[in-house]
């Protein structure tokens, strides 16, 4: 059984969607005090007053996460207010699709500088701490863009990857000093991004039949999924896991290709 009772978290982009979820597991079903980074003030101060009145601990910290003041304030407040941080989830992201060709540098860099930069910055505003206390773990939001791709997603990609990388890399660092570093890779998650695609579609039905083709599980995980192996990643359960990329996506990236829309006969 999972228990994180007396740990402090940071999660960061934690006032909605998977962020929020991982939030609401770490300090209502585990035990762990979260705080919040979220730079839109208001979902976070929703998601942090809700935690605490269902019972859990929590504070929000507005943190625009590829800002390197902004991060290290945001450590500092937490530090101040619980003492020390033992836990750091990089979820912060921007999810961004547009032909190669029309992408801006512009659009390069604001998406590399949240999805990367900012994960690189929160770790290395933490990871002191963390020698300090002679512990510490990480899990990074990644995507099952780390295992295959599709048109457009170039910039988020070339993050997502990045992001597997610097994983594995600091995983090998900094294993003898007890400091783990591990990744989730999800697939489609019901969150906001779930409701615009099927908001964006001119059939509906048609575009959750093409979504369950090509998720074994047929139905989109839940932000409260992710955030359970979050939960198990950061705590004391995983503690021979390191430098692993853990894909949870429904059996999305074990699919050769699409179901077929239709009954083969057999095949002898």
């Amino acid at each position: 059984m999972v228990d994180l009772t007396g740990r402090v978290a940071i999660v960061t982009g934690a006032g909605s969607g998977i962020g929020r979820g991982i939030a609401e597991v770490f300090a209502l079903e585990v035990g762990a005090t979260v705080v919040l980074a979220e730079r839109d003030a208001e979902s976070g101060e929703a998601a942090a007053s809700a935690i605490v009145g269902a019972g859990g601990k929590a504070i929000h910290v507005t943190c625009d996460v590829s800002d390197e003041l902004q991060v290290a304030q945001m450590i500092s407040v937490a530090v101040q207010q619980f003492g020390r941080v033992g836990i750091l989830v990089n979820n912060a992201g921007i999810n961004f699709v547009k032909p190669f060709e029309q992408l801006t540098s512009a659009d390069w860099d604001r998406v590399l500088n949240v999805d990367l930069r900012g994960a690189f910055l929160c770790t290395r505003g933490c990871i002191e701490r963390f020698i300090e206390q002679g512990m510490g773990a990480v899990v990074n939001i990644a995507s099952v863009h780390t295992m295959a791709a599709v048109p457009g997603a170039a910039a988020y990609d070339a993050a997502k990857w990045g992001i597997v990388g610097m994983t594995k890399s600091l995983a090998c660092e900094y294993a003898s000093r007890n400091i783990r570093f591990n990744c989730i890779s999800p697939g489609l998650i019901d969150t906001q991004i779930w409701t615009d695609l099927l908001a964006a579609a001119e059939d509906v039905d048609a575009c959750r039949a093409h979504w369950w083709a090509n998720i074994p599980a047929a139905r989109a995980g839940t932000p409260q999924e992710i955030g359970r192996i979050a939960a198990f990643l950061a705590s004391e359960e995983a503690s021979y896991v390191t430098g692993a990329n853990l894909c949870a996506d429904g059996g999305m990236t074990s699919q050769l290709i699409s179901k077929e829309t239709y009954r083969s006969n057999p095949i002898e």
